[in-house]
């Protein structure tokens, strides 16, 4: 929107402050810290992890007692009140207020309430306008902070909207909620058909896994030529060295860390140094065709290394290389099938914190073929059926972002008097 172009007939520019009636409302919400608050209070109060951009989240749960609030002298919040999150993400994201209840809510300080009153200005006007991505640059520009960036309230009275007369604010919102809600049926859909493939992708590895991609066989059937074996009997593995840089002797070498492994795939961005003696060198490094298991974390997670440079692991992973005639990426896929579908969970130990030790990866049955090229042949079916889930996703996930550029788009039409004849 250009900051000179020629206002429409009958619009003005506006200020939030001059445009709240008598009985409206601009204001911070309050200062309440930990020692002022009650898990057995009456009063709920509202977070930034509440405010959405257009939509009330209602993710908090946090309370203090009705006598703590008048204490406190706080801002009691009213259902229609327009809410302004003064810190990110995204900073000066707006929603409306929609719970019912006298007294029964407040807000946390970083988090602005205006509350219109007899106002000329519909308050689901003001919110779209707010969410606008021009006006929300405004607040970018005006916001202060190192670390916690962060609007005042005083730099958001000083922001200039576009208001339209009443009867067109009226036909605007019309409009705007009209092509908001083609645009999430359309986005609805579009997740709809997420999910659809996370079932099929599930469905693709549990057909691999009996042998239905092969050779037909039955529900429930062990498939003709199969075996089933504990990793431990099939691989050796090795968990990393325990980090210590003040003591560990030796030859400084990068290593990979829990951080650096996800599925199916390594994050190399973030590697580190630690030192590694001769004679420790052959044991804990990661060669090519070798796995690479989270020990904690994510227990099982896991990749497939597949560089001819050699590697070094942390007392975090574990590496798992196989002696006989497997192929690591049928064991990947097989793992994988086995956490997507919480069957590796059986494997984990500790209550809080889950792990995967040694003594249990080695537990873990590995159903597979006998022959190498079967497993060959289960790979390519995965690899075939998953590819075209990754281009079906990757299509859903392009519609999704474009939503959001439409949804700004039909905003910017709005305020600048397009949308509506």
């Amino acid at each position: 929107m250009n900051e000179a172009a020629k206002l429409p007939q009958g619009w003005i520019e506006a200020t939030i402050p001059s445009i709240i009636a008598d009985n409206g409302l601009f204001c911070d919400g309050d200062w309440i810290e930990s020692k002022d608050q009650d898990p057995n209070g009456e009063i709920r109060l509202i977070q930034l992890a509440d405010i959405g951009d257009g939509v009330f989240k209602d993710k908090s749960k946090r309370y203090l007692t009705y006598a703590r609030a008048l204490e406190l002298n706080c801002t009691f919040l009213s259902k229609g009140d327009i809410l302004i999150a003064r810190m990110p993400d995204p900073i000066g994201r707006a929603c409306i207020f929609p719970l019912e209840g006298h007294q029964k809510f407040v807000t946390a300080v970083d988090i602005a309430i205006v509350r219109l009153g007899d106002s000329n200005v519909l308050t689901r006007y003001l919110q779209y306008a707010i969410n606008n991505r021009y006006i929300r640059r405004k607040i970018e520009d005006l916001q202060s902070g190192t670390t916690r960036k962060r609007i005042s309230r005083a730099n958001l009275a000083k922001i200039r909207f576009r208001v339209p007369p009443l009867e067109e604010q009226h036909r605007i919102v019309a409009k705007i909620e009209e092509l908001f809600s083609s645009l999430d049926k359309g986005i609805e859909s579009l997740k709809a058909a997420q999910q659809q493939l996370k079932i099929y992708r599930q469905s693709v590895l549990k057909w691999a896994f009996e042998g239905r991609l092969t050779n037909n066989t039955q529900v429930g059937e062990l498939p003709e030529g199969w075996k089933c074996e504990p990793l431990g009997e099939i691989a050796e593995l090795c968990l990393g060295k325990m980090l210590d840089k003040e003591k560990n002797r030796g030859e400084y070498q990068p290593y990979l860390r829990n951080i650096n492994v996800r599925w199916g795939t390594f994050d190399l961005s973030s590697l580190e140094m630690m030192r590694f003696e001769d004679s420790e060198k052959e044991r804990y490094s990661v060669q090519l065709g070798d796995l690479v298991i989270c020990e904690g974390g994510e227990p099982g997670r896991c990749a497939i290394w597949t560089s001819n440079h050699t590697m070094y692991i942390q007392k975090a992973l574990h590496r798992v290389r196989l002696l006989i005639n497997y192929h690591p990426k049928y064991i990947y896929y097989y793992l994988f099938f086995l956490a997507s579908n919480g069957q590796l969970e059986q494997y984990f130990t500790g209550t809080t914190i889950k792990h995967l030790t040694g003594r249990e990866l080695k537990r873990i049955k590995i159903l597979a073929p006998k022959k190498y090229s079967e497993q060959e042949e289960i790979i390519s079916q995965i690899e075939s059926r998953l590819s075209i889930c990754d281009k079906l996703e990757e299509s859903i996930n392009q519609n999704l972002q474009q939503s959001d550029v439409l949804r700004q788009s039909i905003l910017k039409k709005a305020f600048e008097g397009e949308l509506v004849t």
